[in-house]
Parts: structure tokens; sequence; C-alpha cells
């Protein structure tokens, strides 16, 4: 029996990485999706894209640390009112973030870690 090396090349796709950011999105188009999108794409092509795990990661620390924000907020709305600013907070931020980053994985750079907790 012959055994062939099948070595998987590994691509630069600074598109696909600039998707995955932007996909993060798809919770104030749908609802929902913006952390099962994104967990998809980067589990599908981490080992054949080159930086995928790294923005992958950052992807899904920023969503984890988004809800975690959420959950904190919401029972602090009893607290005169505090957690509206959390909720706040964490709509603009999960907003403007992914488009920074999706700016910054479109030109090759790594992604920015604001108000993230490093869960993975």
């Amino acid at each position: 029996m012959e055994i062939i090396n099948q070595q998987s090349a590994v691509r630069t796709d600074n598109q696909l990485l600039a998707l995955t950011h932007a996909s993060q999105l798809l919770t104030y188009v749908t609802g929902f999706g913006g952390l099962i999108v994104p967990l998809v794409i980067w589990l599908t092509s981490k080992d054949s894209v080159e930086g995928m795990d790294e923005h992958g990661r950052s992807i899904i620390n920023f969503q984890l640390t988004l809800l975690l924000w959420l959950a904190i907020s919401i029972p602090a709305i009893l607290l005169l009112g505090l957690g509206l600013l959390g909720i706040l907070f964490v709509g603009v931020v999960g907003f403007i973030m992914p488009i920074v980053n999706a700016v910054r994985a479109a030109n090759g750079e790594s992604p920015s870690q604001f108000s993230t907790i490093r869960f993975i």
C-alpha cells in the first residue's frame, strides 16, 4: 500500500477574513446568526486560510463578551436604569467593531481586541 503525502496548501484570503468579520452584523439584520455564521466559517476554514484561526478566535471572543455584557446589563436596568447604558454600549460597539475589524482584515492586519475578554 502506498501512502501519498497530501499536504493542504494554506492560502491567503483577506476577503474571506473580512467577510467573516462582516457576518457578525447578521445579528442586526436577522436577530441571530452573528455568532453562528462566523463560528461555522472559522471551524471549516481555520486550517486552510492563513490568519483565520487568529481572526476566528477574535470574533468568537468578541461575541461571547457582548453576550456577557448584555446578560449583565439586562438585570442592571433595575439599578437606576444603568443597564440601559450597558445595552447602548453593546449595541454601538457590536456594530462598529465588526466593521473596523473587517477593514483591518481586508488590509492584512490583525484584529482589534477592544473591550474583549479572551475566552478561547
